[in-house]
C-alpha cells in the first residue's frame, strides 16, 4: 500500500492523529494546513514574551494517545513530557464558597461532605459509580468503533448490555439525572458543567455526559509545554514515520474524478492528486460548500440555532491576588439557567458569566503561586453567531468588566502586565470556516444528537472525515479517536478496492 498515496486537510489533532496512523502503516501522506502552525483548536497566542495556550487545557483519556504512539513505534513518555494532577479542578461560588475536587474519590467525598454536607457527599459516591457505568458501556461500542446508529448501538452491546445502556438514561438530560444524585444547586451546577466540554447546555445535553466524571476521575495530565507542544509532538512523529506536512497551504476545493475524489487544489491554482482524501475540518465547511459543491453531500449544514457553544476568551499575563488559583478553576454564576437561557435564546453574552481560568505556569497539585505575573486564560460561554453577529467592542469591553467583578467577588484580584490577546466568536469563525464561531460542531442536545454525527465514511468515495464535529465527538482525545477511525476505514477501504481489482476506481483521467 506504499504507493497510496493519501491528503489529510487540516493540521488539527484528528488530521494529525489520522497523519501518523496512515504513515506509520507506509502510505504515502501529505498533510495540508492553511494557518502557519499545527494543532488546529490546540494553539497558543502571543502576550507580549510569553505564548499562552489558548485552547484545550485539560487532558485525559490518555489511552487514545498511548496506543496511538505505541502503533506508531514509541510510547507517548518518551515523546513528551507529561505529569498526573492530583487537584482536578477549583470552584467558587462566591468568596466564601469554595471547593476542590480531586482525582482520588475519597477526597473528593470529604471535600464534598465538608462543603455540602454527608448526604451530599454519599450522592457523589454514587454518582461516580453511575458515571463509571456509563463510560464502560459506552467506551467499546461507541467510542472505539464506527458512528452506529441507535440500533447499531444496541445490536453491539447485545442482550446481555441492553440492561446497561438503558440504565445509562440516554433519554434523561444531564441535569435531570443530576438531581437523582444532589439536592445542592451549586453541585448540579458543577456537575452539569460537563455538558460544556462538548459545547451543550446541561439543560438539554443528554445524561449520558455525566462520563465525563469518571474520564477525569481515571486520570487528568498536565502536559509540559501545554496542549499545542502535544500536538506538535504528534506533527513531529508523523514526519519521522515519512508523512510531510506543509503549513500555509490552503485547500480551496477537493477534487473528482468521476465520482471519486482524486485530489485537491490549492487557492494559488496547486494540484495535488491523491487516491483518497481525510477532510480534518469541521463538516458545516464541507456541507456549505466550502471546498467544492461536490462535497456538500459529505458535510452537514448545522442550523445557528443547533450550533454547539463558542467562546471569548482573553490570554494574558497578569499577577493574581486574594485567591489561591488551581491550574483549573471555576468561577459560577449566581444562575446557571438564566447564563444558558442569556447565551442559546437571547443569542447574547450572559450579565453573569462563569468564568473558567487556567494558570498555565501552576501545576496539577495546588502548589504555590509563581512569584511574578503568571499566564493565564479566561474564558467565558458564548454563542456561535459570529460570521453573522460579531461582537462589538462595547459588547467585548461589558464582557471583560463581568469578567473581572465575578472573579473579585469570588476574591480573585487581577492586576495584567501586558494587553491581553482576545479571540471572540467572530475571531473563531475566522479560524475555522463554515462554524459561525462554534468549537464543537452541532450542539449535543437531545438524546439523537449524538447519531447525527456524520462518521469517518461519506457519500463521495474516497473522502472520509476527522475532527471534533464528527463522531465520536469533540474534545481532545475524542478527536483524536477519530482521526484513527479514518484512517482504519480508509485502510479497509482500500484494501477492498485492491482486492476488488479496481473496480470501484473507474471513471475519467483528468481531475476536474
Amino acid at each position: 500500500m506504499t504507493d497510496k498515496r493519501v491528503i489529510v486537510i487540516g493540521a488539527g489533532i484528528g488530521g494529525l492523529a489520522a497523519a501518523l496512523t496512515l504513515a506509520a502503516a507506509g502510505l504515502d501522506v501529505t498533510v495540508l494546513e492553511r494557518a502557519d502552525q499545527v494543532g488546529g483548536k490546540m494553539r497558543s497566542v502571543p502576550v507580549g514574551g510569553s505564548a499562552i495556550e489558548a485552547g484545550p487545557t485539560v487532558f485525559t483519556m490518555r489511552w487514545v494517545f498511548d496506543e496511538l504512539f505505541e502503533e506508531a513505534g514509541t510510547s507517548l513518555e518518551a515523546e513528551i513530557g507529561l505529569r498526573p494532577a492530583s487537584l482536578l479542578a477549583r470552584h467558587a461560588w462566591s468568596g466564601r464558597e469554595r471547593l476542590d475536587l480531586f482525582a482520588d474519590v475519597a477526597a473528593s467525598a470529604d471535600a464534598i461532605a465538608a462543603f455540602a454536607g454527608p448526604r451530599e457527599a454519599e450522592g457523589y459516591r454514587r454518582f461516580c459509580t453511575r458515571a463509571a457505568e456509563v463510560y464502560r458501556t459506552l467506551e467499546g461500542p461507541f467510542i472505539r468503533a464506527d458512528r452506529p446508529s441507535p440500533v447499531d448501538l444496541a445490536q453491539r452491546v447485545g442482550l446481555a448490555g441492553i440492561g446497561s445502556l438503558w440504565r445509562i438514561q440516554p433519554f434523561a438530560t444531564l441535569w435531570s439525572a443530576l438531581g437523582e444524585y444532589f439536592r445542592d444547586p451549586r453541585l448540579r451546577q458543577l456537575f452539569g458543567r460537563y455538558a460544556t466540554y462538548c459545547g451543550a447546555s446541561p439543560f438539554e445535553a443528554p445524561a449520558t455526559l455525566m462520563l465525563v466524571a469518571h474520564v477525569e476521575q481515571v486520570g487528568v495530565w498536565t502536559v509540559e509545554g501545554g496542549l499545542s507542544r502535544l500536538a506538535g509532538a504528534v506533527a513531529d512523529l508523523a514526519m519521522r514515520r515519512g508523512a510531510r506536512i506543509r503549513t500555509g497551504a490552503h485547500v480551496a476545493r477537493i477534487l473528482t474524478d468521476g465520482h471519486r475524489v482524486a485530489g485537491v487544489e490549492l487557492a494559488d491554482g496547486e494540484r495535488i492528486a491523491a487516491d483518497a482524501v481525510i477532510a480534518n475540518a469541521d463538516v458545516s465547511a464541507l456541507g456549505t460548500g466550502l471546498l467544492g459543491a461536490d462535497m456538500i453531500p459529505a458535510g452537514d449544514r448545522i442550523p445557528p440555532r443547533e450550533r454547539s457553544l463558542s467562546a471569548v476568551t482573553f490570554g494574558m499575563t497578569a499577577r493574581a491576588q486574594g485567591f489561591g488559583l488551581a491550574h483549573h478553576s471555576v468561577f459560577f454564576s449566581a444562575d446557571y439557567r438564566s447564563e444558558f437561557d442569556a447565551i442559546l435564546r437571547g443569542r447574547r453574552l450572559p450579565p453573569d458569566p462563569t468564568v473558567y481560568v487556567c494558570a498555565q505556569d501552576r501545576d496539577g497539585d495546588g502548589g504555590p503561586a509563581p512569584g511574578g505575573p503568571e499566564r493565564l486564560l479566561l474564558l467565558v460561554n458564548a454563542p456561535a453567531d459570529g460570521g453573522e453577529r460579531p461582537l462589538t467592542p462595547r459588547e467585548i469591553a461589558a464582557c471583560e468588566t463581568n469578567i473581572l467583578r465575578k472573579l473579585s467577588a469570588c476574591g480573585l484580584t487581577l492586576e495584567p502586565t501586558e494587553q491581553a490577546t482576545i479571540t471572540t466568536p467572530d475571531g473563531f469563525a475566522g479560524l475555522f470556516p463554515g462554524t459561525g464561531g462554534a468549537l464543537y460542531g452541532r450542539a449535543s442536545h437531545g438524546w439523537t444528537a449524538t447519531f447525527k454525527r456524520p462518521g469517518a465514511r461519506t457519500r463521495v468515495p474516497g473522502l472520509y472525515l476527522a475532527g471534533g464535529s464528527v463522531h465520536p465527538g469533540p474534545g481532545v482525545p475524542m478527536a483524536a479517536q477519530s482521526g484513527r477511525l479514518a484512517a482504519a476505514a480508509l485502510r479497509a477501504d482500500l484494501d477492498s478496492t485492491a482486492r476488488s481489482h479496481k473496480a470501484a476506481m473507474s471513471g475519467g483521467t483528468s481531475m476536474r
